[in-house]
């Protein structure tokens, strides 16, 4: 995954989340929309989380880091 490529699918899933949750939510199924959101965040918590990994990965093997 590039760097920006993480941006736009991070941008994507929130403008997704945004709608779900304003259709659920005037539909009358707040329950649902807030479970929506919080499933879309924990999705990019682990998408961010992997990130992160990779990028201290790289950052070891650049600095000869163990």
């Amino acid at each position: 995954m590039g760097d920006i490529d993480i941006i736009f699918r991070i941008a994507g899933i929130g403008i997704i989340l945004a709608a779900l949750h304003t259709i659920l939510k005037y539909a009358g199924k707040e329950e649902y929309a807030n479970w929506v959101t919080v499933a879309g965040v924990v999705v990019i918590l682990f998408w961010i989380v992997n990130f992160l990994g990779e990028f201290f990965t790289e950052v070891r093997s650049v600095f000869n880091l163990f």
